[in-house]
């Protein structure tokens, strides 16, 4: 993969720095959706694609992205497809800070320090070049103004905005609520967005949807919750994610 192209999770990290502040939106959330975001990058790239709810490597061959790469190589590791849930509710230590040391290198944003209290050292980030977030803002803007079907990385990128909570920082107020539920909308333009955006919004409700269960053989109890060869409404148990979370320090 050349580097002329900005990948997703730069997109979306661009999308969330607060030009007034130079702090992130949705800092937490946002995690999951830069770790969601590389699974749709590689998917574009003919690296992975969806197997059901699941992730499977179909090409294990470099893109060229270092940070890419190595989350290739996680995916390669595990040997079977990964439940979308479960790659994206991983351990994700540093990954903003990776992101944002890199668009640092590139020359599209400046580390500005700080102290927090007139103690505790900070680093803000301020974009260097407006018109590359202008641009990212305007294919979003686009999208939501005209209803015409967006091309599948921006219909990605609205995707995961919406998953990790940007739309009120994007369109705020009551006079950006029709944006807010539009951005929400364009979730249906691309399968794999789709699929990695409910499952960023699955990880912060602390539920993991599980596969369905088979039928309980003859003579054997019903599983609890239900009589034997029955679903719950729905058709998907949910249950209570297990662990916590690692998290990352807000900048």
């Amino acid at each position: 993969m050349g580097r002329s192209r900005r990948t997703l999770p730069e997109e979306l990290l661009l999308l969330a720095l607060d030009p007034a502040t130079g702090t992130t939106a949705q800092p937490q959330s946002l995690d999951l959706g830069l770790a969601g975001a590389q699974l749709v990058e590689l998917a574009l790239a003919g690296r992975i694609a969806p197997d059901g709810d699941r992730i499977a490597v179909v090409a294990p061959r470099p893109t060229g992205d270092p940070t890419l790469d190595s989350a290739l190589e996680l995916l390669r590791r595990r040997g079977a497809p990964v439940r979308a849930v479960h790659w994206i509710g991983g351990p994700r230590l540093g990954l903003r800070q990776t992101y944002l040391s890199h668009l640092e290198r590139c020359g599209m944003v400046h580390a500005v320090a700080g102290q927090m209290c007139g103690v505790l050292p900070t680093t803000r980030y301020q974009a260097t070049d407006t018109a590359i977030s202008r641009e990212i803002r305007a294919r979003l803007d686009s999208a939501i103004r005209t209803g015409v079907p967006p091309d599948p990385r921006t219909a990605a990128l609205a995707a995961l905005a919406h998953a990790v909570g940007l739309g009120k920082h994007l369109y705020p107020g009551n006079e950006g609520r029709s944006s807010r539920s539009r951005l929400r909308d364009l979730i249906r333009h691309d399968p794999m967005g789709g699929l990695v955006a409910h499952a960023v919004m699955d990880v912060q409700n602390g539920v993991a949807a599980q596969p369905r269960r088979s039928p309980a053989p003859a003579g054997r109890p019903a599983p609890a919750g239900g009589r034997a060869g029955q679903e719950p409404a729905g058709g998907v148990p949910m249950q209570p994610r297990r662990g916590s979370m690692a998290r990352v320090v807000a900048h």
